[in-house]
């Protein structure tokens, strides 16, 4: 199976469309890479890191935790993996729902007329997704580590 995708989704400084054909798996990929990107970026909004250096926008003293507790900052890594992990599996109109209520702090009212949809669907979407990424967090809280770096971050 193959999909077709528009490359100018996902690289801003293409200027024109350009659609080409790639498998369902990359698709897939390409999709959670640029939810992962805007969760990123909106988080690096909300907490206001910004930086004047070329590297990549994250100042050291704007991420340090707050315990010196080494178990402790492991933990918290390993369950941010998971949560990553699992909002990454959602489907897009989920996971772009799932951000929009619990990341930018929208209501369902606001997500509702933003995606020109009714209230009660949206409500649906989020209960769904939420039940799926519980799932996916609690198996895979079970096995322990983050098993697949790429969606994990780096802290």
């Amino acid at each position: 199976m193959s999909t077709k995708i528009n490359l100018r989704d996902f690289y801003p400084w293409l200027t024109m469309d350009e659609f080409v054909e790639v498998s369902n798996e990359i698709a897939a990929e390409l999709h959670a890479d640029k939810r992962y990107n805007k969760t990123h970026q909106r988080v690096m909004r909300r907490f206001k890191v910004h930086s004047l250096d070329a590297e990549d926008g994250t100042e050291p003293s704007a991420i340090t935790c707050k315990t010196d507790n080494p178990e402790a900052i492991y933990e918290l890594m390993e369950n941010h993996c998971r949560l990553c992990r699992a909002l990454n599996s959602l489907p897009e109109i989920q996971g772009r729902r799932i951000e929009a209520r619990y990341l930018l702090g929208m209501s369902v009212q606001e997500i509702a007329e933003a995606e020109n949809v009714s209230e009660s669907a949206v409500k649906q979407s989020i209960e769904k997704g939420l039940r799926a990424m519980k799932k996916i967090y609690f198996k895979n809280f079970s096995k322990g580590a983050c098993e697949m770096p790429d969606f994990c971050p780096d802290i």
